[in-house]
């Protein structure tokens, strides 16, 4: 079997419009457009790839802080620093008073890329990390 690549990424989500909100307005991403399912949903474009939002009424969802040996998925990102303060810029960091604010900074880490880790809404687990890191 050869492989092209990753297609997509879905998750589950219980508030449609909360998480839109956050992949639109906190990370950035561009929705696409979907096909007309019977369940709702969001599409976006992530690079070559697409992140796949799915409403659900009773997902499996973990509970607790960050931790990035659990599920997660990973976007690539050009700059750590200018990553960095969109995400102070919009609440989220180390310190944040909500822990779903609540990031860790990983600028020099083990696996040889700056990386922040963040939740979603539902308590997904985000990686932002970039090449190298930067100013």
């Amino acid at each position: 079997m050869d492989v092209e690549g990753l297609h997509h990424v879905s998750l589950a989500v219980t508030d449609l419009e909360r998480s839109r909100r956050f992949y639109t307005d906190v990370l950035g991403l561009e929705e696409v457009e979907r096909p007309r399912f019977d369940f709702a949903g969001v599409w976006y474009r992530v690079g070559s790839c697409q992140l796949h939002l799915i409403a659900h009424k009773s997902p499996t969802l973990r509970k607790g802080g960050i931790d990035s040996r659990d599920v997660h998925f990973a976007i690539r990102v050009p700059s750590y620093a200018a990553a960095v303060r969109a995400l102070r810029i919009r609440g989220y960091c180390r310190d944040a008073v909500e822990e779903i604010k609540r990031v860790r900074e990983q600028p020099s880490g083990k696996a040889g890329f700056p990386q922040v880790f963040l939740l979603d809404p539902d308590r997904h687990v985000i990686e932002l990390n970039a090449q190298q890191l930067d100013d």
